[in-house]
């Protein structure tokens, strides 16, 4: 029987963390929040991670660091990067490593159900 997806939430805006742990928790999703790359690193829930929310911009290891550093562990997890700050040169950035979407904020909800879907692999219903 396959898992229940969790997302994990990394960001350190208090805020937008709580934020997007409501909305994934009004669309059914497991969540877990954490405020640093470092927390979620040191995490027990990373290995049971099946998609992976991170702010771009944080203190010591941002978004994009994050993610190379669990391809570079071998722990790919579908990655969804989040920005108050869009630009081309980052947006080409994350295709280039395959981060599954990269959106500005603040999100758009319709948006963040298509990445999600393609995160974990199927088509929400809209």
């Amino acid at each position: 029987m396959p898992r229940a997806p969790v997302v994990s939430v990394v960001e350190d805006d208090k805020f937008f963390r709580e934020s997007m742990r409501r909305l994934m928790r009004s669309l059914g999703y497991p969540v877990e929040v954490f405020s640093s790359a470092a927390d979620f690193l040191a995490s027990p829930r990373l290995l049971e991670t099946t998609c992976l929310i991170a702010d771009v911009q944080m203190p010591v290891m941002g978004g994009f660091e994050l993610h190379r550093c669990l391809l570079d562990s071998g722990k790919a997890i579908p990655t969804i990067l989040v920005t108050a700050y869009p630009n081309d040169i980052d947006r080409a950035r994350a295709q280039n490593d395959g981060v599954v979407c990269y959106l500005g904020k603040p999100i758009d909800e319709t948006l963040l159900l298509w990445c999600l879907g393609g995160a974990l692999g199927f088509e929400e219903n809209s």
